[in-house]
This record gives C-alpha cells, sequence and structure tokens, in this order.
C-alpha cells in the first residue's frame, strides 16, 4: 500500500529510533550497577525470588484490569471515539481508528500523552510537598498513570486492550518502557517477535511468554525508592515555607519517567500502524 509523504517521514523517523536503541552503549557505570544489581539480588533464595517476580506480575495483571475496567477510563476512550469521529463521522469502535491518517492519530494520541505527563508531574510535586502518606502512595500512583497511558495510546491508534493478545501487549510494553534503556532493544525485538508468531490472523489469543518482571526491571523501583529518599533529605529546606528542592526533584524525576514511557509506546503503536497498513 502506497504511503503519503507524512507516513514516509514517519517512518523513517521511526527507523532511525529503531537503530539508535540497538546502537545504544552502556557506560562504564552501568554495567557495574548491572553486576552489583545482579549479584545482590541473586543472594536471595532462588524460592524467594521467583515469588517475588510472580506477585509483581499478579499486581500488574490485576491494576491492568482495574485500570482497563474503570469509568475513568471508559469516559477515556469516549473523548477518543468522539476525537475520531471529527475526523471521520462514521467511526462505530475504538478499532475504527486504524483507518485514520498518521496526522490525525498522532495529534490524538499526542493529546493523551501531554495530559498523562501533566499529571505525573503534579504527582510528583505533591510527593515532594506532602506528609509520609503521599509519598508512600507515589509508586502505586506512578504505576496507574503510565499503564494507563499506555492503554490510551493504543486505543489511541485502534487497538482494544480487552483481549488476551492486546492485554498482555500493553503490559510488556509497559513493562519494556519501563527498563534501562541499554535493556530495551531486546524487549523490543520480543515484542516485534510476539507479532510475528501470532501472525496476521491470530491476535486475539496470546502464546508467548507470560513472565513480565525479572532481575531487569528491578532497577525502577529502586530509583523511585531513591527519589523519595531524597525528597525526604530535601523536604525541610523550604523557601518562604514551600519544600522547593524536593518538589522539583518529585516532579522532575516522575515527569522523565512518564516521558521515557510515552514515548516507547508511542514508537511501538507507530510501528504497528505500520505493519496494519502492510509495510
Amino acid at each position: 500500500m502506497s504511503l503519503t509523504e507524512r507516513e514516509l517521514r514517519v517512518l523513517e523517523e521511526l527507523k532511525d529510533w529503531e537503530v539508535s536503541l540497538s546502537e545504544y552503549v552502556p557506560n562504564d557505570l552501568e554495567l557495574v550497577y548491572d553486576r552489583y544489581l545482579e549479584r545482590t539480588f541473586s543472594m536471595l533464595p532462588e524460592e524467594v525470588q521467583e515469588q517475588f517476580f510472580v506477585k509483581f506480575d499478579s499486581w500488574l495483571f490485576h491494576l491492568h484490569s482495574l485500570i482497563q475496567g474503570s469509568q475513568l477510563q471508559m469516559d477515556a476512550k469516549d473523548r477518543i471515539m468522539s476525537a475520531g469521529r471529527v475526523f471521520n463521522p462514521d467511526m462505530e469502535s475504538i478499532a475504527d481508528m486504524k483507518h485514520l491518517s498518521i496526522e490525525q492519530i498522532q495529534f490524538i494520541a499526542d493529546q493523551q500523552i501531554a495530559r498523562h505527563r501533566l499529571y505525573s508531574f503534579v504527582q510528583g510535586g505533591m510527593s515532594g510537598s506532602g506528609g509520609n502518606l503521599v509519598l508512600g502512595a507515589d509508586i502505586p500512583a506512578m504505576a496507574v498513570i503510565n499503564l494507563r497511558s499506555v492503554q490510551l495510546i493504543a486505543m489511541s491508534y485502534g487497538f482494544e486492550v480487552n483481549t488476551p493478545f492486546e492485554m498482555m501487549t500493553a503490559l510488556k510494553v509497559f513493562h519494556t518502557a519501563m527498563m534501562p534503556k541499554r535493556l530495551q532493544y531486546s524487549g523490543w525485538n520480543e515484542l516485534k517477535d510476539d507479532l510475528q508468531q501470532a501472525g496476521d490472523d491470530d491476535l486475539y489469543f496470546y502464546h508467548g511468554k507470560e513472565e513480565l518482571t525479572d532481575i531487569t526491571w528491578i532497577e525502577q523501583p529502586i530509583k523511585q525508592i531513591m527519589k523519595a529518599i531524597l525528597i525526604l533529605m530535601f523536604r525541610k529546606r523550604k523557601l518562604q515555607g514551600v519544600p522547593v528542592i524536593s518538589m522539583a526533584i518529585g516532579a522532575s524525576s516522575n515527569y522523565q519517567l512518564t516521558r521515557k514511557v510515552t514515548d516507547f509506546t508511542h514508537k511501538y503503536y507507530q510501528m504497528r500502524y505500520f505493519l496494519h497498513r502492510g509495510v
């Protein structure tokens, strides 16, 4: 199928991004940190390690289902449909979003991305200014914001997240997007392999690897804990009664995380868009 000039530019940007992801070289500090983290975690009994990741996976599955079935998400889905009908009045389902042009889909997806980056920024500022209860809720809140953003970007590109394949794919996209950049390329290839194994006609049931979290993913929760420690250290340093430094730490950290997640997710569903177009 022939592509417009705009679609060709987006496709070229996607290919350049994929090349840059594959060519990323970790520095010595990252390699040392990897070895230290793996060595430290391996000191735990294997049964404890396995149970930790099983419970984490279970928590993510339940969180995904809770968000996907919430009224808030249903309202967001209706807003995406309404935005799509501005360009195609005959649209009847989320799947019809795939028939919009890349400019139209990007416009709708960018609205979701900007909104959730703002949510993340505000959440980070609140965690830096509030008490221990607000700070303790930061990690679950960030999981909700970022997982919800993945679901809404998927719907913007015409992919419902209520089938086994799309649900698992959304979780794996979320998982890979949260990984350190030096490890994302292998996760990207795994996502592409899942699509190849499923084929064009079987995108309902998921047949790939169902385990999500492992030792490669543990770095992000550690970063969140380190952020919380920094916030606690600087929370008493106030400017006119406002803990500016701790608020800036929380807001900037959360914003950068959501930016990382939404950028990766957007690239993944752009790739799915072009596959649907037969590219």
